[in-house]
């Protein structure tokens, strides 16, 4: 399981850079339309809990504790359901909240799966 955290984390990282691009472009249409839009802010939200959900991702792959993937659950499932909620006119958006919704299950998966390993002395 180490290695979904690694590889989550980086992209995730990574993938925050062209979030906050995107929301940025998003916030910008939506105060020059004047639509009453709020995608650009979720969107930056969105990019926030990425980046701190692939940094913890990263600091934790070693860990055999059970803090680092409830903090993953946590961070990419608010990102999951902010995207989904607040998606309006930025429907990539969308796109960005599913990568997070995966990387939620993964962590409750590795959650659940490491608690059902035995401990070892």
């Amino acid at each position: 399981m180490k290695t979904w955290k690694l590889v989550a984390g980086i992209l995730s990282i990574i993938l925050f850079f062209i979030v906050m691009f995107q929301s940025c472009a998003a916030g910008v249409v939506n105060a020059i339309e004047d639509n009453g839009g709020s995608s650009g802010s979720a969107g930056l939200i969105v990019g926030v809990l990425m980046l701190v959900g692939g940094i913890v991702s990263v600091a934790t792959r070693k860990s055999t504790g059970k803090g680092g993937n409830i903090a993953l659950i946590i961070l990419f499932g608010l990102a999951a359901l902010t995207g989904f909620g607040g998606h309006g006119n930025y429907k990539d958006l969308v796109v960005w909240a599913a990568w997070c919704l995966i990387n939620a299950i993964l962590a409750l998966v590795s959650l659940i799966k490491g608690s059902n390993t035995p401990e070892r002395n």
